[in-house]
């Protein structure tokens, strides 16, 4: 039993309460930006396809009679 206790004390855990508030600033700023970062994620998929699912019948030819981005493409 003692060594367990010695083993837990040895562990790099902050020591002082500074640096136990510093981990646990680093710790929530650092879940705030995950969390925003994984909302913008999903809000740009759920976005992408309702406008797919939004589609006409016209955007399948609106380019059609565009000849200036073939000539382009071609490096003509």
């Amino acid at each position: 039993m003692a060594s367990a206790l010695n083993t837990l004390n040895t562990l790099p855990f902050p020591e002082g309460e500074e640096e136990s508030t510093l981990v646990k600033t680093i710790g929530w700023v650092s879940a705030g930006l995950g969390a925003v970062a994984l909302g913008l994620f999903i809000g740009r998929e759920l976005r992408q396809r309702y406008k797919f699912n939004r589609r006409t019948p016209y955007d399948f030819y609106s380019h059609s009679g565009d000849e200036q981005d073939v000539d382009f493409g071609l490096g003509v």
